[in-house]
């Protein structure tokens, strides 16, 4: 082994010991060079490893590169899985869309599998081609804090060991070894965002930016954005307080923050309430919190903003979870955990207004008719059996899946 893919070795390592991998690790290998040099590295690390591919069905190429990455596996002795995404209707953003599907597959099957992290091949000039197109859209601290090392989505902790390390590196160490790689034809296609923010990139080397400046600005807008998290958690222990999954404010305390902070707290509460990964546009949020600030309620990212009494309370609003529906045991729109006399026949949907009118005492509850028409009734066809948050049915309870201290702590990112 040479000096150079020892470092390689030693540093990505370094980064699946510092993330206190628990059970196998899972890896995203699609078969292009990062992926497949993050496969052989694991393998040389001695690594309990399990690996995926995703094949989106969007290139003809596509089957044949998971069979390469299956034989590839196979020849390292790491169970592989294939699998299968045909969920694209043609409408919407393609890339968006096989992204959210590419996460959505690898987290049931990591889940399946008893597998608690999954690492992802994002390089060096990865995290810099994410700067810049993040610069594009105007991105605030957030976003140009760039891809941390490690997050945690859809029950899964997502790994990123090779930030360290650059894609020519990578190749090296792939041709030093002998090993192949496919080629994929979009990597080269200015039509994408990724592609063209690339270019841009060795356009700007003459001033000396290149993807490690990037990289360590990135990382000065990770510092900052961990100290904003820091006083935004210390205001919400002061002025926020959840109520059986609403989220409330004493208004005049939360609107004498700093405006950033008070932003932040209310994103954080959009995004908690409706269970989202990610918040609302910063315009969106802008109308949303000058609204609020005047008093008036307001209604953004499936959730409800009620003003009354000097306090803000967000709730989830009844239109977007009228649909939903939950079996027994399972989480409702994801973040309710109902428990009780299940039988056979009974299922999770909304409340709604003729559940609410099932629910005599529900003004006792002392929670608000929006908040109670949008909160989970255990039914049986068209017959509501009980109403935890609206005070019908004995021996049954919701609460919300991640506790009601689950909003404080989780305003830090993980």
């Amino acid at each position: 082994m040479t000096g150079e893919d020892a470092r390689l070795l030693h540093r990505f390592g370094a980064a699946v010991e510092a993330a206190q991998v628990t059970g196998p690790l899972g890896l995203a290998v699609s078969g292009g060079g990062d992926s497949m040099a993050m496969l052989h590295l694991a393998a040389r690390a001695g690594l309990a490893l399990r690996a995926v591919t995703v094949n989106h069905g969007l290139r003809p190429e596509a089957a044949a590169e998971a069979r390469f990455v299956g034989d590839v596996c196979a020849g390292l002795g790491v169970p592989h899985d294939i699998l299968t995404w045909q969920g694209w209707d043609g409408r919407g953003n393609l890339q968006a869309a096989a992204r959210g599907a590419r996460y959505g597959l690898m987290a049931d099957w990591a889940r399946d599998g008893g597998i608690g992290t999954v690492a992802l091949a994002h390089t060096l000039d990865d995290q810099a081609e994410t700067f810049l197109m993040r610069l594009g859209r105007a991105a605030g601290v957030d976003g140009l804090a760039g891809m941390p090392p490690q997050r945690h989505a859809f029950g899964v902790a997502w790994l990123r060991p090779l930030l360290f390390a650059e894609r020519d590196e990578l190749r090296g160490f792939l041709r030093r070894g002998g090993h192949g790689w496919c080629e994929d034809p979009s990597n080269a296609d200015a039509r994408f965002a990724r592609v063209r923010a690339r270019q841009a990139l060795a356009a700007l080397a003459p001033l000396g930016i290149d993807a490690h400046v990037l990289s360590e600005v990135a990382g000065h807008m990770s510092a900052a954005r961990h100290a904003l998290e820091v006083q935004t958690t210390a205001a919400a222990l002061d002025c926020a307080r959840v109520d059986r999954g609403d989220v409330v404010f004493d208004r005049e305390k939360l609107f004498a923050l700093p405006p950033e902070i008070t932003r932040r707290l209310l994103e954080h509460a959009l995004k908690w309430v409706s269970s989202a990964e990610f918040g609302p546009r910063a315009g969106s949020l802008a109308e949303f919190t000058a609204a609020l600030a005047s008093g008036a309620e307001v209604t953004l990212h499936g959730c409800r903003a009620l003003v009354a009494g000097g306090a803000i309370r967000v709730t989830r609003e009844y239109q977007a979870v009228r649909d939903a529906v939950a079996a027994p045991g399972a989480l409702w729109d994801g973040r309710w955990r109902v428990t009780g006399p299940w039988e056979q026949g009974l299922e999770l949907r909304a409340l709604g207004e003729a559940g609410l009118r099932a629910c005599p005492g529900w003004r006792d509850t002392g929670l608000p008719r929006p908040s109670l028409l949008a909160s989970p009734g255990v039914w049986r066809g068209a017959v509501l059996v009980a109403a935890p948050l609206a005070g019908l049915g004995p021996g049954w309870r919701a609460e919300p899946a991640n506790g009601p201290e689950g909003f404080v702590q989780s305003i830090i990112s993980h």
